[in-house]
């Protein structure tokens, strides 16, 4: 983990240049020989690629002011101000995780102009001086969960998207992958997947090790499976297509949305299911059991496993809450199994 976190400070400088220009060329299919040029001088020239920052900055600060007001604002939070002093204190480095698969789509279609734009936006707006670690989903990554809910993204794509453009044949998904991957390096961003490993899996161990390294960490990516992960040191930055910027989302945000601690996120969608993923939830057994139902129970016992406890030896609802609890609680058990990010 030192030497991954040591590998994603080591540059921390990206051509921002360069990268907004990557978007003008991910619409052509296949992609032309420039855009790997473009790719390939990334984050290669110190003091020219810092100048260039400032005027592309510059030129973005002025024609998208509104946009570049909300970045800098997060990047405020990296400071606190004490009101004796006034002197800045440090808060500690953050460090972000690429969720790099959902960028490979725009909707359901795989879109190598969506990656390029996004990831474009992404260093030149919100990863400014932060390390960043990308992370792709492994090879059957999903194959265990779907041994336990055949369901389970039944129909949802494979890995790393095939890009409309490129030559058919059984290549076509490694060249692909050689694709995203080779413009990720060349922009001096360490790249991890594991075979056998959903990305959600690989993030949420990072999380847990960046945290015990004294770091913060933000996740970059729309999915919601990572609001379990929400705390004071985690934070989740998502791209919004509607304002075509990326958006920090807090412990803050999360309670305001869902009136519930994040810690009880993975026991609420347990209950209530994930239709996105194929897990369905208790309401489709026990039509009355709802999320009013299944927040109110939460709130007093904390977890599903402590809910699912209590009501094994008394009474924890109303008598549909109770019955529904004690038949179905393998049924809910197996969601969890499925839900939950293992580390």
């Amino acid at each position: 983990m030192a030497e991954l976190l040591e590998a994603a400070m080591a540059s921390t400088l990206r051509g921002r240049k360069e990268l907004h220009l990557l978007s003008s060329f991910a619409g052509t299919q296949p992609p032309p020989r420039k855009f790997f040029l473009l790719a390939k001088n990334l984050r290669t020239q110190n003091v020219k690629s810092r100048k260039l920052l400032n005027c592309c900055l510059s030129a973005s600060c002025s024609s998208q002011e509104a946009v570049g007001s909300k970045t800098l604002e997060n990047e405020a939070l990296s400071r606190n101000c004490n009101g004796n002093s006034g002197d800045k204190i440090l808060r500690k480095r953050r460090v972000f995780l690429l969720d790099v698969n959902p960028l490979c789509y725009k909707g359901s279609a795989p879109s190598l102009e969506s990656f390029a734009h996004w990831i474009s936006i992404f260093f030149s707006q919100v990863s400014l001086n932060d390390p960043v670690i990308a992370v792709l989903d492994g090879e059957s990554g999903n194959e265990h969960r779907r041994q336990i809910l055949p369901t389970y993204k039944a129909n949802r794509r494979r890995s790393l998207p095939q890009f409309a453009g490129l030559r058919s044949g059984r290549s076509t998904f490694r060249r692909s992958e050689k694709l995203v991957v080779d413009v990720l390096e060349k922009c001096n961003v360490p790249v991890v997947k594991i075979e056998g490993y959903e990305a959600d899996d690989v993030v949420a161990t990072l999380v847990e090790e960046v945290l015990k390294m004294g770091f913060r960490v933000a996740i970059a990516s729309p999915d919601k499976d990572f609001k379990q992960l929400i705390s004071e040191d985690v934070q989740i930055v998502r791209p919004v297509p509607e304002f075509d910027r990326w958006s920090f989302y807090t412990i803050k945000h999360y309670i305001a949305q869902h009136n519930c601690d994040p810690q009880s996120d993975l026991s609420l969608r347990c209950i209530l299911g994930d239709e996105i993923d194929g897990v369905p939830g208790i309401q489709h057994l026990v039509p009355g059991f709802g999320r009013r139902t299944a927040l109110k129970l939460l709130k007093k016992h904390g977890s599903l496993e402590n809910l699912l406890s209590a009501a094994a030896v008394r009474t924890v609802g109303r008598q549909y809450a109770q019955e529904a609890l004690m038949n179905h609680a393998d049924f809910l058990r197996r969601n969890y199994e499925v839900l939950s990010l293992k580390r």
